[in-house]
């Protein structure tokens, strides 16, 4: 909503920056900063900043119909690294991700279909922004999994921050956000560090593959909330991959 009137570049860093400040006050209560997971966190930081930066790049092309269900499917890179690198989660357990990230991909299709002359553009950014997301999502968890989560989440934050920060340098993008909207913009990015607090929290008591894709589902939140709030009309395909995804949550939580 925000993005609809203030400039991605401001909303992206301001807010990341808001992240950063709660979690250097976390910081300094905690007292200390360990080096591996701080690293693990940077190399996710470094993912997550080109992800976006990728993704919304794609967005401006105009083939949302396109770019969105191909960046939700960005569970599937730290789901097959992990089951690479030995998890075993049950037959029910993969299913239920598979179908649950399967309904995300779908929610997040449009019924338009856009014939700009940038799609083939679109997709390749589209495919690097799931990749790179991907990626985040992995080191993210890989991190927090070795007892600092914090420690990782500031990794994280620092290198998500460096990264659009110096895209915004290089193309003389504005970072200035109105005061009024410094408020709403403060709270995205504590909303953001939140979530990923969450998420670090259970990938240290989870399967790195499973919670990965459960947490590649904020498209069917955010579908939602559009539609309560907004009063989006959701279509046939969004209703349907709403309930998919749905149902494969439901068969995760009873493997």
């Amino acid at each position: 909503m925000l993005t609809r009137r203030l400039p991605v570049f401001a909303v992206t860093v301001v807010s990341q920056a808001a992240g950063l400040l709660a979690l250097l006050v976390a910081v300094g209560v905690r007292g200390d900063v360990a080096l591996r997971p701080f690293l693990l966190g940077l190399l996710a930081g470094v993912g997550g900043g080109v992800g976006l930066a990728a993704f919304y790049k794609a967005l401006s092309l105009g083939t949302m119909s396109v770019v969105s269900p191909i960046a939700a499917c960005s569970a599937v890179v730290p789901f097959g690294v992990s089951l690479a690198t030995g998890e075993r989660p049950s037959g029910i357990a993969v299913l239920g991700a598979v179908v649950a990230l399967g309904g995300a991909v779908l929610a997040s299709a449009e019924e338009r279909r856009s014939q700009s002359p940038e799609r083939a553009r679109a997709v390749v950014l589209a495919v690097v922004a799931a990749a790179a997301l991907g990626l985040f999502v992995y080191f993210l968890g890989l991190g927090s999994r070795e007892g600092a989560a914090l420690s990782t989440l500031l990794g994280a934050r620092v290198g998500s921050l460096s990264v659009l920060v110096a895209l915004a340098v290089s193309q003389r993008a504005t970072v200035r956000v109105p005061s009024r909207s410094l408020a709403p913009v403060a709270a995205v990015g504590l909303t953001d560090v939140g979530a990923n607090a969450l998420f670090a929290f259970a990938s240290g008591h989870g399967l790195l593959a499973l919670v990965s894709v459960l947490g590649s589902l904020y498209p069917v939140v955010t579908l939602l909330l559009a539609h309560v709030l907004l009063h989006e009309r959701l279509t046939r395909g969004q209703q349907a991959g709403v309930a998919i995804a749905l149902a494969g949550v439901v068969a995760i939580a009873a493997a």
